[in-house]
């Protein structure tokens, strides 16, 4: 079983990366980008014997704990 975990900052917190990245696309040209988030995936292989339900759970308590500051990020998961 596969996790997918996308982590993005919360509304309202300012990217740097985004905005240097969107500056970035605008000098090369790109002027239709008005702006720019940036985030990250992480992708878990999960080992055999975890149902989809308990999978989502330890997932989240991960997140929870170390793949997202919950202050400034949010996060979801896909289970597949």
């Amino acid at each position: 079983m596969r996790a997918k975990v996308h982590v993005s900052l919360k509304a309202g917190v300012l990217d740097p990366q985004g905005k240097a990245v969107g500056d970035a696309l605008g000098r090369l040209g790109f002027d239709e980008v008005g702006g720019v988030r940036c985030g990250k995936t992480i992708e878990l292989e999960l080992k055999d014997g975890l149902s989809k339900a308990d999978a989502e759970k330890r997932v989240k308590e991960m997140c929870e704990k170390l793949l997202a500051n919950t202050v400034v990020e949010r996060y979801s998961i896909e289970i597949a």
